[in-house]
């Protein structure tokens, strides 16, 4: 009996399980998928190893936003082992200093009045604005936030903050791979990701209408449909 591919899917900042639900409950027939949130590891090498040490041989890589960045480290580690990747709403290039100077911001935030403090600014960030008024979207939000938690926020603030570009990484990919934002990403808008799938042979864009950041909560249907299919055109 031939064992069912593995996904693993990498969480996003403030991220839990439920960020890629929708795509697991369709997905999960046909695919071992494994959801990885980041809570207790401050750098995107700690995350990436804690990743690699649960999954098999030879896996799919899926990462929205953070989890993007803890797949361009996986790939500068163990590349063989990735058989496909696709990577949403998340960017290549390191933080310039604004984009630092918000992340420490953010940390000192928390450290200051916890995580509450900081959860009824992310929708704002990271909806469509539409999205904004839609409040078990934020309410979802909120309560992922939660679960991740204020040490858990400034884990992942610091691992971000101190990651390395990796533009000059994507050339030796050489692997099926999806690139897809929403046409509203205000956080790693559409050139963010042109610049990825250039530099990436063979890559294949998407861009889903009608969303933002959080594509797979935003349009869970689309972004599923956009994955199934783009799974099954590059099975073997």
């Amino acid at each position: 009996m031939t064992s069912r591919p593995c996904l693993a899917f990498a969480c996003a900042h403030l991220c839990d399980e439920r960020l890629y639900a929708a795509q697991v409950a369709a997905l999960g027939t046909a695919y071992d998928c494994r959801v990885f949130v980041f809570r207790e590891q401050d750098s995107v090498a700690a995350m990436a190893e804690s990743l690699l040490a649960q999954t098999p041989q030879r896996f799919t890589l899926i990462g929205l936003s953070l989890g993007g960045y803890v797949a361009f480290e996986v790939i500068r580690r163990q590349l063989h082992r990735i058989d496909r990747l696709a990577l949403l709403d998340t960017t290549a290039a390191a933080d310039a200093p604004a984009r630092k100077a918000g992340r420490l911001a953010d940390i000192a935030k928390v450290q200051e009045g916890g995580i509450e403090a900081l959860i009824p600014e992310l929708p704002a960030r990271w909806l469509r604005p539409a999205h904004v008024e839609r409040p078990e979207l934020v309410a979802t939000m909120a309560s992922m936030a939660r679960s991740i938690g204020a040490s858990g926020q400034r884990h992942q603030q610091q691992a971000m903050v101190t990651r390395p570009d990796s533009l000059a990484d994507l050339g030796a990919v050489g692997l099926p791979t999806l690139v897809l934002c929403g046409a509203d990403d205000q956080v790693t808008p559409i050139a963010d990701h042109e610049a990825i799938a250039a530099r990436v042979a063979g890559a294949r864009l998407e861009v889903v209408a009608d969303c933002g950041h959080l594509s797979t909560l935003e349009q869970p249907e689309a972004v599923t449909r956009l994955l199934a299919d783009w799974l099954v055109a590059t099975s073997r």
